[in-house]
């Protein structure tokens, strides 16, 4: 449910109200619709990010190029070294 409500998708909602109303009674021209264009990207990538968002939070791994990409690879560089540390205490 928080994924919903995050910053992302707050402004991306209210960016395409916003846009609705201002090209209700308006003619449609290349402008409208690059306007429109670019908030589908937006409302895209808002999305995107509460998707890596989710899967982070539930250990799955998200794209290379995803913002949260470089913290998964050092978070699990951590691990691997703890489990490697572990494996040689046992060892001796």
């Amino acid at each position: 449910m928080r994924y919903l409500f995050s910053t992302g998708l707050i402004g991306a909602i209210t960016a395409g109200m916003s846009l609705l109303r201002g090209t209700r009674e308006a003619p449609i021209t290349w402008r409208a619709v690059l306007a429109w264009i670019s908030w589908g990207i937006t409302l895209a990538l808002a999305i995107g990010a509460a998707v890596d968002m989710r899967r982070d939070e539930h250990g799955l791994s998200v794209a290379y190029d995803s913002p949260l990409a470089p913290k998964q690879t050092k978070r699990a560089k951590k691990q691997l070294k703890a489990i490697e540390k572990a494996a040689k205490g046992t060892k001796h």
